[in-house]
């Protein structure tokens, strides 16, 4: 994950649901550059966005520190015991 990634995660985290220029504007970065990190979070499942108002979420299932991937690693060595 990318820093402009982590930062987002981070932001959405600790916040109600955000549209593109609000995180943009919190994180001082250009709306181009958080919108492919969004597209990306999004085409991970970490993120969600709500198609009425287009403001972005962090998935529930997704938590700062705990990623998808570690949980199902930790699954895959669960069944290996």
């Amino acid at each position: 994950m990318g820093k402009l990634e982590k930062e987002i995660i981070d932001l959405l985290s600790m916040s109600e649901p955000l549209t593109l220029l609000e995180i943009s504007e919190r994180l001082n970065r250009r709306p181009k550059a958080v919108f492919k990190a969004l597209r990306k979070l999004f085409e991970e499942g970490k993120i969600s966005c709500d198609v009425r108002t287009r403001k972005y979420a962090l998935e529930k299932e997704y938590k700062a520190g705990e990623r998808k991937e570690e949980i199902e690693i930790l699954d895959i060595e669960d069944l290996r015991l």
